[in-house]
């Protein structure tokens, strides 16, 4: 009896866990085959293969007239290019100040931190608008690229860092101490070539986050500078009716450089992974 629950309970995970791996896989399935399909071909049905397939989807969205997917790559590229360069040396420069404090005092730098992770961006979203009024960085990219700084971004990229140089040894900072190396020669030199891992996690998923992200540029960088390739998305949905062949094939570019981007760090997220795993 116990040898037949222990099959049903074995079929049971895997079922579940078929479920909950096709429901990530369909999304970006419905998306490829789409992408090559005729309008009509997907309303009839938007599961089937793309039998013959199309690339005027693909060509009609690259020579749309207002340039939307060159523009919105183009902006999307600078907002998440100058954001991820920045957040970097910041967090990583603040974790290995606060990773060598007392744990009392690190303790409550984190717990601070944690509030970032947990009050929604749209809460925050009105405050940070108006802030960047009153500076006068409204409707640019440098007020777009100073608001994802802060809140979650920050916050997560400091758990990450934090976790990964609480593990390098004491002993190494202490003989660069001695043989007269600076903090700021420390944390550069030393410390943030051990912990790459970490910061391939930490640029992976935070230019994936403002990659994504719709609701900043939207209302920060404005019409006035042109929209990211997200919130052009929304251009293409008409109000009585939307041409899906275009729609998918504007996600399907879309999604072409965040996963080149993953290819090249790949190792070193993978790596940061197994090794935080093992910790």
């Amino acid at each position: 009896m116990t040898a037949i629950n222990d099959v049903l309970r074995s079929r049971a995970r895997l079922v579940i866990a078929g479920v909950v791996t096709l429901l990530f896989v369909a999304p970006i399935y419905l998306t490829i085959v789409n992408a090559f399909k005729a309008q009509s071909q997907i309303l009839e049905s938007p599961e089937a293969l793309p039998i013959p397939p199309t690339i005027d989807n693909l060509s009609t969205a690259l020579a749309r007239p207002d340039g939307l997917i060159q523009l919105g790559l183009q902006n999307s590229l600078i907002d998440v290019v100058f954001s991820v360069a920045l957040l970097i040396p910041l967090a990583s420069a603040f974790s290995f100040y606060i990773s060598r404090r007392k744990t009392k005092a690190r303790a409550a730098v984190l717990a601070l931190l944690a509030a970032g992770l947990m009050i929604p961006p749209q809460v925050i979203l009105l405050p940070t608008i108006q802030i960047l009024t009153f500076f006068g960085l409204d409707h640019s990219y440098p007020g777009l690229i100073l608001s994802n700084l802060g809140g979650g971004y920050l916050s997560f990229a400091v758990f990450v860092y934090v976790g990964f140089m609480r593990a390098v040894p004491n002993e190494i900072i202490e003989a660069a101490r001695l043989d007269g190396a600076s903090g700021l020669r420390i944390w550069w030199g030393i410390v943030m070539p051990l912990v790459r891992p970490a910061t391939a996690t930490v640029a992976i998923f935070s230019s994936l986050w403002i990659w994504n992200d719709f609701l900043n540029p939207l209302f920060i960088l404005g019409p006035l500078q042109g929209q990211t390739i997200t919130t052009g998305l929304y251009l293409t949905i008409g109000q009585y009716s939307v041409d899906y062949g275009q729609l998918f094939g504007i996600m399907f570019l879309a999604a072409i450089v965040p996963v080149v981007g993953y290819l090249f760090v790949q190792k070193q997220f993978i790596a940061g992974l197994t090794s935080g795993s093992s910790k």
